[in-house]
């Protein structure tokens, strides 16, 4: 069978290379992380198409709604308010196979934007061919995944080998705004007995991510001419000294903090806005922070409680900023994720070396996604696998490595027939 499955895969590479280059042609990018919108329509219309030709048992869409979000954030503290979701909307399909067992790939339709296409060699929505790679705005990150999925069934079709379970395709829209489209997917009550998550992972297992709380500071000075600066109060001199004062936060948790499989927890300052002329002293200052923290070891709640108590005992031995004290808020959060070995990342492990003749590695990725969704609130056994890697996403020039996809296509095959194993009768 897996000879058949090489062989098949080898003579329609083309075919389903082409698939993901017309996917990638499409403009599907989040705008604003989402509250300003979001362009997914086509590419949802484009796989909706796909998944009929391969006549899919069943197809939903499901317009993305604020009421849903709320929601979310009521119960469970996930999700991110105010986004515009005019013609926005997830894809569900299913495939149904022999038995009730079910296996769920999930994907994102969105990318990033662009940025600066002036530094791209190729536009971003013309897929191009080189090197063996695959170039386009959102080849890796993560359109090289969602549709290594939908090939993985197609190719079990084209082989001729019946499906030993059901197979779920869950496209969201809305992931780069912080996984507005999987939290939906998930208060809609979608499940599965296993789910893959198809981020790149560098052709590794990932069984834990770090959790991401973005915070705003905003400090008020007071302006007047440079030439009398002491007559006023910098507030990018007040911003730095919290800064400083964060990093020593940060570096308490360097020492505190250990995982196996993740990095340390780190606080990075991204951006800073101050101020409004080199001859003035600057009146207002604010920067945008985010944490990335561990799981198990760490909360949402203590991130942002030790962070807040840190600039406020600084404010208050600061003779300005105790009558000043920073405005400081979360604008976009999502919590950590691990998933313990046991029967499903066994089936994925047999599956990965069946389909590379070597086992897989397993790692943690530093960059949250939409498995903690999957596996914290749905409470579905997950994992986290596909085609590309961490260093092309939200990169100019992104591109994925044919082989690596056409790879993934094989394994997630594998994985559908060895998760179903106990139901298939064409051994």
């Amino acid at each position: 069978m897996m000879e058949r499955l090489k062989e098949v895969l080898e003579s329609k590479r083309d075919e389903y290379v082409k698939y993901l280059s017309e996917l990638i042609a499409m403009d599907t990018q989040d705008l604003g992380h989402g509250i300003a919108g979001g362009r997914e329509k086509e590419g949802q219309e484009y796989l909706i198409r796909l998944l009929e030709e391969m006549r899919a048992d069943q197809i939903e869409r499901d317009p993305m709604t604020e009421e849903t979000i709320a929601a979310s954030i009521e119960k469970y503290g996930e999700g991110n308010p105010g986004h515009d979701y005019k013609d926005r909307f997830n894809v569900y399909a299913v495939f149904k196979g022999q038995g009730s067992k079910s296996l769920m790939f999930n994907g994102h339709m969105d990318t990033m934007p662009p940025g600066d296409e002036s530094l791209w060699n190729v536009p971003p929505h013309a897929p191009e061919i080189a090197d063996g790679k695959l170039f386009g705005l959102g080849a890796a990150d993560m359109k090289g995944g969602l549709m290594a999925s939908v090939m993985a069934v197609k190719l079990l079709k084209d082989a001729g080998i019946s499906l030993p379970l059901n197979v779920l395709i869950c496209s969201v829209c809305d992931e780069e705004g912080g996984g507005n489209g999987s939290i939906q997917a998930v208060m809609r009550g979608k499940r599965a007995d296993g789910v893959v998550v198809c981020e790149p992972t560098s052709g590794e297992l990932i069984l834990a991510h770090m959790g991401f709380v973005f915070m705003k500071v905003r400090i008020a000075g007071k302006s007047n001419h440079s030439g009398a600066k002491w007559l006023g109060v910098s507030a990018i001199e007040k911003a730095i000294k919290i800064i400083e004062r964060l990093n020593e936060l940060e570096h308490g948790w360097l020492l505190k903090f250990k995982h196996s499989l993740l990095p340390a927890p780190n606080l990075n300052v991204g951006t800073i806005h101050g101020g409004s002329a080199g001859s003035t002293v600057a009146g207002d200052c604010e920067f945008d922070m985010c944490i990335h923290y561990l799981p198990g070891l760490m909360s949402h709640k203590q991130v942002a409680d030790e962070v807040t108590d840190e600039i406020r005992r600084l404010a208050e031995s600061d003779l300005w900023l105790r009558e000043h004290m920073p405005e400081i808020s979360i604008y976009q959060a999502g919590g950590p994720f691990e998933m313990e070995k046991g029967p499903f990342v066994d089936s994925f492990e047999r599956a990965f070396e069946k389909a590379e003749g070597k086992p897989v590695a397993i790692k943690g990725s530093p960059a949250g996604c939409d498995s903690r969704l999957w596996r914290n609130i749905a409470g579905c056994p997950t994992i986290q696998f596909g085609p590309g890697n961490l260093e092309q996403c939200h990169s100019v020039n992104e591109y994925i490595q044919i082989e690596e996809y056409l790879k993934a296509i094989h394994i997630y095959a594998q994985l559908i027939l060895d998760w179903g194993k106990e139901n298939r009768t064409d051994e």
